[in-house]
């Protein structure tokens, strides 16, 4: 990608500073470690946990560790992080199903060609899937104009 001095407007962008022509970043991409601390906060009842909640639940790995990995989510923007007291709280921005969209989409945008890498997709899902996407696009044509999504507006 060609660079440029334009200042970023993708919300997704983790270039520091972005310097892309046209910014390609999208939903984080996760490494094994990064997709199990995500999932502790994604999975747990409590709406923040603090680093040594979540390492107590991955004990293979030392308290650093995922202190580490935590402050990477955050810096790709999967994790907030606040302060109480002298104890850092984390919590995930969104939900597993918001960033598996976000994953799915960003992927269909990234390729040269949409309309094959669709209609493969659609191949590999089972016929519940199938089903699920059927109902999905049901359910946003019953939706009234104003409603929905502006993209999808007629």
């Amino acid at each position: 990608m060609g660079q440029t001095s334009t200042s970023c407007t993708n919300a997704r962008c983790t270039c520091d500073p972005c310097g892309c022509a046209t910014c390609a970043c999208g939903v984080a991409s996760l490494g094994a470690l990064e997709r199990r601390v995500i999932s502790v906060l994604w999975e747990d009842a409590r709406p923040e946990l603090t680093g040594r909640d979540v390492a107590d639940v991955l004990p293979e790995y030392a308290y650093t560790t995922i202190v580490t990995v935590l402050d990477r989510l955050v810096r790709k923007g999967l994790v907030r992080r606040t302060k109480q007291g002298r104890t850092n709280r984390f919590a995930a921005t969104g939900t597993m199903a918001e960033h598996a969209a976000g994953a799915m989409h960003d992927a269909l945008v990234m390729t040269r060609e949409p309309e094959v890498a669709l209609a493969r997709f659609v191949e590999l899902l089972t016929s519940d899937q199938a089903s699920l996407v059927q109902h999905a696009i049901a359910a946003l044509d019953e939706q009234a104009p104003s409603a929905r999504p502006s993209r999808l507006r007629a």
